[in-house]
């Protein structure tokens, strides 16, 4: 028996140390860790003045800046998450807000703004660059916008809510750590102590994703999970957003164009005028910009208004900015001094000449010019408002790349956004087709209501269509009026055919290898789109442009007008 007391206890001693290595074990994966995660990299810190934002319960990419105490965000995040009315002037180093009556102005790296006329300081620097990019003060924005802000250091992070929605909170019922994963070997982002409450983001089965009161996002063992409540948080309320009133009129507008070619020009309003019916506004294109410093050529005249106004009409004046020569649209706008200078110009002159409204007729504008183009209308909306003048904007049917003229807050600042319903088909274009489907016309009006109200909408018809030639591959079109395209018409023949897809009249021929082809605006065509532009109810319809007309359309745009 005695020999195998040594077997024994050898058995013994492998079972011991078996039992305490698969204890070890045990412990080590069911023990927690106290590993602290670095969070640095956790919140993805890459310099002292560097402040992670944790945007109502997630943290975003964009990050803050701490100069001086202060927090600052970039234009870029001030734009995307606040307020996109901030205008960063590159070329005079000028951060401008432009409010329903009055232009804000301060001078990047400076405490000092003007408001209107009247001079203000802060006890901050408002904006600042850091290289090439404008950052604003935190303090500031929140001058024209609703949000609050709290900074937590060790690391700087700053919690940000522009949303006050109920949320579900607990209590920790015991000494804890949050951790970077569900998981008691995950990482530590930091302690919460015992009565400290957290916000339930997601819930799982042994794990809960909280955030703390500091703004750390991890996980919290359920069972330190306490009671859960509702929280309602109190919203911020102490930004109002302004009211842009409008010179909006109370009847439907019909607005007609009259193509100025210089002074001369003028003395065709009456004879012009002579079969028209219905018409409440004419539109006479008399500014054209012919610099870059914001000087425009001008064929304003007093008599033109004077006999418009004894005609009952209203005098709109065109401000263009391709009949006055080659002209960078973005250097005329983008500049403070001479945005303002072409305002101060305009006003004067609608001033002068007892003018009713400012009709802008800018195309082509280019990316870069689409912030500077809608600062301009907002700026020259505060005079126009103040003076009694409508301001209108002519804008592309919205299709392709036109985002930047920003016909939502065109549809707020100014009076009427027009949309220039045809061209679907123009000079250049690679196959021959419409000027105005009725497709075209219908989808350039439903687009805009998406993002201006109706009463503020006007839709603007062709008085002219295009003779197109087509010779293999090659296209080319000529524009030409009514009457012009119904001659065409008799001199070669043709018999037009109603085409349902357009809602136009249709006719072609072929000569010598080449396909003729017209699809005709008149009044049928003319017809169908008043018939869908009065089923959406929008504010009016304009004619581009005066003469181009037959006398018949007056007699179904008088119908329009009377509905």
């Amino acid at each position: 028996m005695k020999k195998w007391i040594p077997a024994l206890i050898a058995i013994v001693l492998i079972i011991v140390i078996a039992a305490a290595g698969f204890g070890a074990k045990l412990i080590e994966k069911y023990s927690y860790s106290t590993e602290r995660a670095d969070l640095t990299e956790y919140f993805g810190i890459t310099g002292s003045d560097d402040v992670p934002i944790i945007l109502q319960d997630e943290q975003i990419a964009e990050h803050a800046r701490l100069w001086d105490g202060e927090c600052y965000f970039d234009l870029a995040t001030v734009h995307k998450y606040f307020n996109d009315r901030f205008y960063e002037d590159k070329k005079e180093q000028l951060l401008v807000y432009a409010l329903p009556d009055a232009v804000v102005s301060t001078s990047v790296g400076t405490s000092s703004l003007t408001v209107g006329d009247a001079a203000q300081t802060r006890d901050y620097v408002i904006a600042r660059y850091e290289g090439d990019i404008l950052y604003i003060a935190a303090d500031f924005v929140k001058e024209y916008a609703n949000f609050s802000y709290e900074l937590y250091g060790e690391p700087y992070h700053m919690q940000v809510y522009t949303e006050w929605t109920e949320r579900q909170t607990a209590l920790i019922t015991k000494d804890t750590q949050v951790r970077y994963q569900g998981g008691v070997k995950s990482e530590i982002l930091t302690d919460v102590s015992e009565g400290d409450s957290v916000i339930i983001l997601d819930e799982m089965d042994k794990w809960t994703k909280v955030k703390t009161r500091d703004a750390y996002i991890g996980y919290v063992e359920n069972k330190r999970l306490g009671d859960k409540t509702v929280e309602a948080p109190t919203p911020v309320t102490d930004y109002t957003e302004p009211v842009y009133a409008s010179n909006t009129r109370d009847h439907k507008i019909n607005l007609v164009w009259h193509s100025i070619g210089g002074m001369s020009g003028n003395d065709s309003l009456t004879e012009m005028m002579t079969d028209v019916k219905s018409v409440n506004v004419v539109a006479p294109t008399w500014f054209a910009l012919c610099s870059d410093q914001g000087d425009y050529v001008s064929f304003a005249s007093a008599d033109y208004v004077a006999k418009a106004h004894d005609m009952g009409l209203e005098v709109w004046a065109v401000v263009d900015n391709f009949n006055g020569g080659e002209v960078d649209t973005y250097e005329v706008l983008a500049g403070t001094s001479s945005r303002r200078s072409l305002i101060d110009r305009l006003i004067a002159d609608a001033l002068e000449y007892d003018l009713d409204g400012i009709n802008i007729d800018f195309e082509n504008i280019s990316l870069d010019a689409g912030e500077p183009f809608i600062e301009f209308i907002r700026e020259l909306s505060i005079p126009c408002r103040e003076h009694g003048l409508v301001l209108s904007v002519d804008n592309y049917v919205p299709m392709g790349n036109t985002n930047h003229y920003d016909r939502a807050e065109q549809g707020i600042v100014a009076d009427y956004v027009i949309i220039m319903g045809y061209d679907e088909h123009y000079k250049g274009s690679d196959e021959a087709g419409s000027v105005a489907s009725i497709d075209f016309v219908e989808k350039g009006i439903t687009k805009t209501l998406e993002q201006v109200p109706a009463d503020k909408v006007i839709n603007a018809i062709p008085f002219y269509t295009r003779i197109w030639d087509t010779t293999g591959t090659a296209v080319e079109s000529q524009a030409v009026g009514m009457e012009i395209a119904q001659q065409y018409i008799a001199d070669h023949d043709i018999t037009p055919v109603w085409d349902e897809e357009t809602c136009q009249n249709y006719g072609e021929y072929q000569s010598d290898g080449t396909l003729h082809q017209v699809w005709l605006e008149d009044a049928e065509s003319i017809r169908v789109k008043l018939n869908v532009m009065n089923n959406y109810g929008i504010a009016g319809v304009a004619e581009w442009q005066l003469g181009f007309e037959t006398a018949d359309v007056w007699d179904v745009i008088e119908e329009y007008m009377d509905q």
